[in-house]
Order: structure tokens, then sequence, then C-alpha cells
């Protein structure tokens, strides 16, 4: 079965084979967080040669040695990341995906750079920012 995703403008969207996942997880590593403005950021792998980009290209920015990451050309979102360090497969951000609620994280990545507000309890909670 094939699956989804796409930028906050839906100018750049992706598919991919949904049996040809590898893993899903939750990173807290200091670069992820830069490149996305985000305390910690849910990832899945594909194998490559089992996705593709549909709608408009990507642009790619080089962020390390051996290390690509995409964006929406138009509204900039953050969409994928490939190194030399997992050859054969891209890294898809979660919240990128047509049905993120579906993500399944299995395990934590660097979690010696966890933040320590990220595990925060007793907080109010709103669905909607009218509590501010």
């Amino acid at each position: 079965m094939n699956r989804t995703g796409h930028c906050l403008c839906a100018a750049t969207t992706y598919t991919f084979a949904e049996d040809h996942i590898l893993w899903q997880g939750l990173c807290h590593c200091e670069d992820c967080r830069r490149a996305t403005g985000a305390p910690m950021v849910g990832w899945f792998g594909v194998a490559d040669g089992h996705w593709n980009w549909t709608g408009q290209p990507p642009g790619t920015y080089a962020s390390s040695p051996g290390a690509t990451r995409t964006f929406c050309t138009t509204c900039g979102t953050p969409l994928s990341f490939a190194s030399i360090r997992w050859p054969d497969e891209t890294h898809f951000l979660a919240a990128t995906l047509s049905d993120p609620e579906n993500f399944r994280p299995t395990a934590e990545y660097y979690t010696h750079a966890e933040l320590p507000w990220t595990r925060a309890t007793g907080m109010r909670r709103f669905h909607t920012t009218s509590g501010v």
C-alpha cells in the first residue's frame, strides 16, 4: 500500500510503499532540533527505490559532510534527510505525512541531548490558544 506526505503548502509531495518503512523513531539531536525548530523530531526511514517525489521537486541543503536535507522551495517546510551514514535509505519527517496520526515510533535516539522540558508534566492543556 502506498502512503503520501506533503509540505505546508502541498506544492512538494511524496509517496512511498508502506511495506518498505525500515524504522520509525524520535530524534533529540541538536541538528534535527535546529533544522526543524522542534524540541524533538519524528522520523521514519524508507528504503531507496521505494519512494518518489511528486509535485514540485524539493530544494536541497548540504547540512554537514555527506548529509543532505530537503525542503519545499515555496513554503520552506523541511521534508527529508539522507546521509552516507545510512546508505540506501531516506528519512522523512513524520509530521509531513498525510496521516501523521498513524506514525508509530518505536525508539528514541540521541537521548543524551534531550531537552529537559520535553518531559514536563502537570501543565495546563488547551485545545486552542484561548487559555493564554
